[in-house]
């Protein structure tokens, strides 16, 4: 049958997407939390939605060849390589793997090892030539590989070092890939393996076209070096330890293109940056794209009141990447962000004035501070279709706040909802919200979930048990969602079903064979009666009629039948005569 009816109408399915091959590129996933802001939110997914998520099963599950895995997967599409074009994720194993996979399939494509001491929980980058992937080795340096044969770049710059004592020093967050006006920066953080030893955080920046880089130290900021165990080592000012206030959130630093600059945030360790000093403890810090200070000073600064408990209490400002909050226009306050910090406390920041002085050392100067449920969580930030920006929030709890602004337009966040079981950084893709955690279908216990960002209602939740370490995550690109469980790779996506028509005699219905169709997605027929026939019914796979000729399904999320009959028009007139008489 053509799939033209014969009335001339062509028959189109709105499921007509699926049909783009596998290897198709449609979107990349090249960082932690999807941009350099590490909002976690992909806007460029169209193939998963609130109407379709609960069609989500498991595709494969795959073993990886490394020991461990505790942190985010990458994803480029489209990459040609000599197996053909394939789209490709990337994992970085605590021990120094580096694992390009074929996404379609889960076969490993290559994969390289560099070793070290300390184990690493980074998520690799991928600049936005598409050409290289950027991975920390244990070794101490950033190594740039092709992203197509795995061949490691090798010259006057790369690797490209990042710290001098890969001994105490490691690499948590994720690498951070910008471009701020015509360069582009790679920005990689460090922080300690337990809070032990002669460590320092630092921000190291490299401009991925010339290979120069800048540092700058939160210990000792005056000195812009890599500080190494003697020699130009950061004269530490505490008799009680020997370093501190590593750099150590999920996303590594954060990039905010709107105010034009980077920032960090670190953790426990000594301040004095308000009596003149350069030692920036719990502190969030704005710096210039470049990472370099301006006399050992970064551009501003927020440091909280209560540092002195934090420090003492292992309650670390730095357990997240601030999150940028964009702000709708038509308010003073123009650019904002938000600080959850070990305390479970949500600060909100002016990050044109970040502690209220106009300037780098002043301390206090929030706008808010709010209980949360942050700890090692990413909040993930979304912007829904009336323009209000929300934050998600997950630990031993999801939360979700929505920016709001008081009678005299001074912003706030506002709690919408709060749901229970635990929680790993959240990514949000076309409107669903997506994390593991203990949401599950029996018989799983801990597992994958989605949930409504308005309400936090339940959408799906995977059957499978998944164990998630505590620093790993998901993301959702291409209509699949990844995540990596211990050395174990996940696959899910729309499962297929099939819609078979049937039509009576006296009519037609196109298309007229079985139709596979991608799970939560609708098919739209053409029911046509012949000469001297009518349509008499339409039923099943909740069918409705469009204008009596065309009929469109409900979401398909089980294999069903559209059955379409017909009636003469000389039955018809015989019964109608006869239910008249």
């Amino acid at each position: 049958m053509s799939p033209m009816g014969s009335k001339g109408f062509a028959w189109l399915p709105i499921a007509a997407a699926i049909a783009l091959p596998l290897a198709a590129r449609s979107a990349d996933w090249l960082q932690f939390g999807y941009d350099a802001a590490h909002s976690g939110n992909n806007t460029t997914e169209t193939l998963i939605s609130a109407d379709n998520v609960a069609g989500l099963r498991q595709r494969y599950q795959v073993s990886l060849p490394t020991s461990n895995v505790d942190s985010a997967p990458i994803y480029l599409a489209g990459v040609v390589t000599a197996g053909g074009t394939k789209n490709l994720l990337f994992v970085l194993g605590e021990d120094g793997t580096l694992i390009a996979i074929d996404a379609d399939v889960g076969s490993i494509v290559w994969s390289h090892q560099v070793s070290g001491a300390i184990p690493t929980q980074s998520t690799p980058a991928i600049g936005p030539d598409r050409a290289y992937v950027y991975a920390y080795g244990l070794d101490g340096y950033v190594h740039k590989w092709h992203v197509d044969t795995g061949e490691e770049v090798t010259d006057a710059s790369w690797p490209e070092l990042i710290t001098l004592k890969p001994d105490v020093e490691r690499v948590a967050g994720g690498l951070t890939i910008a471009t701020a006006g015509k360069t582009t920066y790679l920005y990689v953080v460090t922080n300690s393996s337990f809070d032990a030893g002669d460590y320092q955080g630092h921000l190291t920046t490299i401009d991925l076209t010339s290979g120069a880089q800048s540092v700058f130290n939160t210990l000792c900021s005056d000195n812009p070096t890599h500080l190494d165990h003697t020699g130009n080592n950061c004269p530490w000012p505490n008799d009680e330890s020997l370093g501190g206030n590593g750099i150590w959130g999920r996303g590594g630093a954060t990039f905010d293109r709107d105010t034009g600059r980077v920032y960090v945030t670190s953790g426990n360790g000594w301040f004095d940056a308000n009596t003149g000093g350069h030692n920036w403890g719990d502190s969030v810090l704005s710096l210039l794209p470049d990472g370099a200070g301006t006399l050992g000073l970064p551009d501003d600064s927020y440091t909280p009141e209560d540092y002195l408990d934090l420090w003492g209490q292992d309650l670390d400002l730095g357990a997240i990447s601030l999150a940028i909050l964009p702000v709708p226009p038509g308010h003073t306050v123009t650019h904002l962000g938000a600080q959850v910090g070990k305390d479970a406390m949500i600060r909100l920041i002016d990050l044109d004035n970040m502690n209220g002085s106009h300037g780098p050392g002043g301390v206090g100067g929030e706008l808010q501070q709010n209980g949360g449920g942050g700890l090692f969580t990413q909040p993930a930030v979304w912007i829904d279709a009336e323009g209000n920006t929300w934050m998600f929030v997950t630990n031993k709890g999801v939360e979700a706040f929505k920016l709001q602004f008081d009678v005299k337009d001074v912003p706030y966040l506002q709690l919408q909802w709060d749901v229970g079981g635990s929680g790993t950084s959240p990514v949000i893709a076309d409107g669903v919200l997506y994390l593991f955690g203990q949401a599950c279908t029996p018989p799983a216990t801990n597992c994958m979930f989605a949930l409504d960002p308005r309400t936090g209602s339940l959408l799906w939740a995977s059957s499978q048990e998944i164990q998630v370490p505590h620093w790993a995550s998901p993301i959702v690109v291409d209509g699949a969602l990844y995540v990596v469980e211990g050395a174990l790779l996940h696959r899910f996506d729309l499962t297929m079903r099939i819609v078979t028509p049937i039509a009576g005699e006296g009519g037609t219905i196109t298309p007229s064979d079985p139709q596979t169709v991608q799970a939560g997605q609708t098919l739209t027929f053409e029911v046509d009666p012949e000469m001297g026939y009518q349509v008499a019914t339409v039923a099943g796979c909740g069918v409705h009629s469009n204008n009596g000729m065309f009929w469109t399904t409900a979401p398909i999320l089980e294999d069903c039948t559209v059955s379409a009959t017909f009636v003469s028009d000389s039955d018809r007139i015989f019964r109608d005569g006869f239910d008249g008489f």
